[in-house]
């Protein structure tokens, strides 16, 4: 293979690797706004239903970044 090709698709899977993490912050901090609760403190005292919450968004979301991103390097 080309080098050139190898650079470039290293290139926006960093770049989308990036944009994904931001977007899962960004989808926590929003979970975190329309819930009644401190989803952190419910975190940090072990609240077992908020963490199964809190892994299926990143799951989800994760998932979706990352078969978008894998569309765009084909």
């Amino acid at each position: 293979m080309d080098m050139t090709i190898i650079l470039i698709n290293f290139a926006y899977a960093t770049v989308g690797s990036f944009i994904a993490i931001v977007l899962m912050v960004l989808g926590y901090k929003i979970f975190d706004l329309i819930t009644p609760f401190n989803t952190q403190d419910e975190l940090k005292n072990g609240n077992l239903a908020v963490g199964v919450v809190v892994a299926g968004i990143f799951i989800g979301l994760g998932l979706a970044f990352g078969l978008v991103m894998g569309m765009g390097l084909n």
